[in-house]
């Protein structure tokens, strides 16, 4: 099934209250615990949440339905503007987990990210021990770089991360 990304709408804001807010749908290497009350609602207001340093964007399946969402943040390098870098994420519903969305996704958001942006590196980690995260990266074009130790603080622990980058010559997987 193909699918696309597209921009949050205010009519999806309830929807993606629910997901962030529930840990079965965020999945145990996704879930950070709750966000404040109206935090969502507020990076709406202020910019649809697509800013020039953090965004959201919802993942559509070709038949309408909502498979998760893909976000993006700010990472910095160095002090000036050129090193700046995006960290992408996404996150799907557990029942559109294992049909290959995830790679394609991530692909469609770093093809975003090169066109509408001037950032030259895209990077995106997760946990050494989410298998099928590393393979959609991969399959989106991104390469292992390394392992960050206890970069990440989730469920009560430190986890080690996997790193993982795409620059903007760097040829897609298909």
């Amino acid at each position: 099934m193909a699918l696309r990304l597209r921009p949050v709408r205010r009519a999806d804001l309830d929807t993606l209250e629910r997901w962030w807010g529930d840990p079965e749908a965020q999945g145990r290497h996704n879930w950070f615990g709750f966000a404040p009350d109206g935090e969502l609602r507020r990076r709406f207001e202020q910019d649809g949440l697509l800013g020039p340093d953090r965004g959201n964007l919802l993942v559509e399946l070709d038949d309408g339905a909502l498979a998760g969402d893909v976000s993006y943040f700010a990472v910095y390098h160095g002090p000036n503007p050129g090193s700046r870098a995006f960290n992408v994420g996404i996150a799907l519903l557990p029942e559109h987990r294992g049909h290959g969305h995830g790679a394609e996704a991530q692909r469609q958001l770093a093809a975003y990210l090169f066109a509408h942006t001037r950032v030259e590196r895209l990077e995106a980690s997760t946990d050494v021990e989410n298998l099928a995260e590393q393979r959609a990266l991969e399959r989106a074009g991104f390469v292992r770089e390394g392992i960050l130790r206890h970069a990440q603080f989730r469920d009560g622990g430190f986890h080690d991360l996997v790193l993982y980058s795409r620059l903007r010559g760097d040829r897609p997987s298909q």
